[in-house]
């Protein structure tokens, strides 16, 4: 029976804590021929994963000092840690990791690296130096890895055109939790959306690739027509804040555009449930957790054609460019419009999004965590 190490130091978002408490909520690795499993991470994260007694948590200091300590730690502490610990391979689940432990596999998270036309929305800041940095620490990872998890296809092919061709990866998506699936929409389509309000809805943070603005604009351009529509935008402020109340005041967006900030995961079947449609804005995504979490609930999408979404949606939805909004508007008018589309849609994305489940995630994962083992104990045979 072999042991786990799985370095989860630098989880800080939402999608990569979701992952994480996801799978090993799934899993039993007795049933994959693991004995334990070893995570190293902060304790607010430490906290919200399950009590197990074959899962042993660790929360060295480090973690909780600057950037520079963590990295420290990462590259020349955590070998050593692992070895204590009898660990036979490590999950690194973030691609921006230094540690050069073997065997590894690491997990693709990062796009905006890989992105031109996006990372040029942060030109010459900050923010762009450290995108440009971790692009190149990303690929170091990966070439230095035995294996590598990436959430899309899109992702695999964009990401490989820079760090070169990988010898071994494999396409594992994220899960979505139950609770979307078991919630019932509660909203009801109004018989006449020139009368009655219509709610859409909108969830993520205002970064300059997410296009909250272009889509105020939109929603402005279909009250001008009449329709009696209500934006709801749900997510935590961002760098692009300035750009969305910009769009409040340009369009008097006061009257039908709400902002709620921050929403736990534990609330946002409900949120989602009592709009009639989803908007997904985003022209830059590894893998749109909100957009699969708004399909397992059923509600009519209309979607950026950005990145991996049509990978991930299908023909479930309808698409649009997200920094034409022209096409914003004929896609959300479309939805009003067409019932049958409307149906198609809502009928379609629920079936698409039972692929995303975390068991699925969970035992994809280790299964490939034991094909990565099995090779490295092959080959030194």
């Amino acid at each position: 029976m072999s042991i786990i190490g799985i370095d989860a130091s630098r989880n800080r978002s939402g999608g990569a804590k979701v992952h994480l408490i996801g799978i090993l909520n799934e899993i039993r690795p007795e049933n994959y021929g693991f004995e334990k499993i070893h995570v190293w991470s902060y304790p607010e994260l430490l906290d919200l994963l399950p009590e197990r007694d074959w899962l042993i948590k660790h929360s060295p200091t480090a973690l909780k000092k600057s950037i520079f300590n963590q990295l420290f730690w990462q590259f020349f502490i955590f070998p050593k840690e692992l070895k204590k610990n009898k660990c036979d391979i490590v999950l690194n689940t973030d691609g921006g990791t230094v540690c050069r432990y073997k065997p590894s596999v690491t997990m693709s998270r990062d796009m905006l690296s890989y992105e031109k036309g996006e990372i040029d929305r942060y030109k010459y800041g900050k923010s762009w130096l450290r995108l440009l940095l971790l692009k190149y620490i990303q690929n170091s990872s990966f070439k230095h890895s035995t294996g590598v998890i990436f959430l899309t296809n899109y992702a695999a092919n964009v990401i490989q055109k820079s760090c070169g061709r990988l010898r071994n990866i494999r396409i594992i998506p994220h899960g979505v939790s139950e609770i979307f699936a078991n919630q019932k929409i509660l909203s009801v389509w109004p018989s006449d959306p020139m009368k009655e309000e219509l709610n859409c809805l909108y969830v993520s943070n205002t970064a300059p690739y997410k296009h909250q603005w272009k889509v105020i604009e939109a929603i402005y351009r279909l009250r001008k027509k009449g329709y009696k529509i209500v934006l709801t935008l749900a997510g935590a402020e961002g760098k692009a804040q300035n750009l969305v109340e910009r769009a409040i005041l340009e369009f008097s967006a006061e009257e039908f555009v709400i902002q709620l900030g921050h929403i736990k995961t534990i609330d946002l079947p409900c949120l989602i449930s009592k709009s009639n449609i989803f908007i997904f804005a985003s022209s830059c995504e590894n893998m749109p957790n909100t957009l699969i979490e708004a399909m397992s609930v059923g509600l009519p999408i209309a979607c950026s054609n950005r990145g991996p979404m049509p990978e991930v949606l299908g023909e479930c939805g309808l698409y649009f460019d997200p920094e034409v909004v022209d096409t914003i508007e004929r896609s959300i008018e479309t939805i009003i419009l067409d019932k049958s589309i409307r149906l198609k849609i809502s009928n379609n994305v629920k079936e698409k999004a039972t692929r995303y489940s975390w068991k699925r995630c969970a035992d994809e994962t280790m299964n490939y965590l034991k094909d990565i083992l099995n090779g490295v104990n092959k080959n030194e045979k």
